[in-house]
């Protein structure tokens, strides 16, 4: 027993070295051991909805996206594949309501901007009632051009952020003039990002690394800085189920992943919502 606590006494006081000398020296040793620490002691924002939806069975094709409109407490999944419906409309309590098949051909991503007075979804692409304020779409790897530009959000301050997934990066715009504001990669050295959307308080970037299959929560930054990534939570997803796209509804914060290897959409609510989730 006492060469247990000689043993105990002397791993933490060894942890203790190193740990001080890592900050004090900026030692890489304990680099890695850090980051374990941290991804441990991280914190868990998120819990998945196992009641959502009511009936999966609707999934008969290969989920590519998903749009949540607050307004209305609607869900949209598009999925492509032969002679299936590609749009199917959920509540946000997961019961199945309608489904879309002859206006859609092979969806690849899904907005909802309903307003007070009418409902609107738009499905791959923005069309021509737009004007042009701005354009980027050069490939390349430097500042404004891009790899696979995957998805697009803006935040509270009119900043663009979007998932650059081929150069495993997030750069960011501004609204009204494209201007080039800053790019994250520090966080994608193993993966790009594949979805960005922020949370309703704007406080956290939600981003699905699709061949990871991961979501990370990340700090948003205040107005006037872009600065570095930082993660603050990760939700793992079992191998192969590659997150395409994610949406998060603006009124409850609830978070729905369109997953491509899985052929499902799956809904996970925050910790400290009072939504009950759809199960209850």
């Amino acid at each position: 027993m006492a060469r247990f606590w000689v043993c105990a006494a002397g791993a933490g006081f060894l942890l203790a070295f190193l740990a001080l000398h890592s900050r004090l020296c900026g030692s890489p040793v304990l680099r890695k051991f850090t980051f374990q620490i941290s991804w441990r002691t991280e914190k868990i924002l998120y819990r998945l909805d196992l009641g959502w939806p009511k009936h999966p069975e609707y999934f008969t094709g290969v989920t590519f996206g998903v749009a949540a409109d607050s307004l209305s407490g609607l869900v949209y999944v598009a999925q492509r594949g032969d002679n299936i419906p590609k749009v199917l409309v959920f509540t946000e309590d997961g019961y199945f309501l309608r489904a879309w098949n002859y206006t859609v051909d092979t969806p690849h991503g899904i907005f909802a901007a309903s307003t007070l007075h009418e409902q609107s979804i738009w499905i791959t692409d923005v069309g021509s009632d737009f004007m042009i304020l701005w354009l980027h779409g050069e490939n390349g790897t430097g500042p404004a051009k891009f790899n696979i530009p995957h998805s697009v959000t803006v935040d509270s301050a009119g900043r663009v952020w979007v998932a650059d997934r081929g150069n495993k990066r997030i750069q960011v715009f501004d609204k009204d003039t494209g201007e080039w504001l800053g790019a994250w990669n520090n966080c994608f050295t193993e993966e790009g990002p594949s979805s960005v959307r922020f949370t309703p308080d704007g406080k956290y970037l939600m981003v699905a690394q699709l061949n990871l299959s991961r979501l990370s929560i990340m700090a948003a930054p205040p107005v006037g800085s872009i600065g570095a990534c930082s993660v603050v939570s990760t939700i793992q997803l079992a191998d192969e189920v590659l997150p395409h796209l994610l949406e998060v509804d603006r009124k409850t914060g609830a978070i729905y992943v369109a997953e491509i290897g899985a052929k499902q959409v799956q809904k996970y609510v925050p910790l400290n919502s009072c939504v009950p989730s759809s199960g209850s």
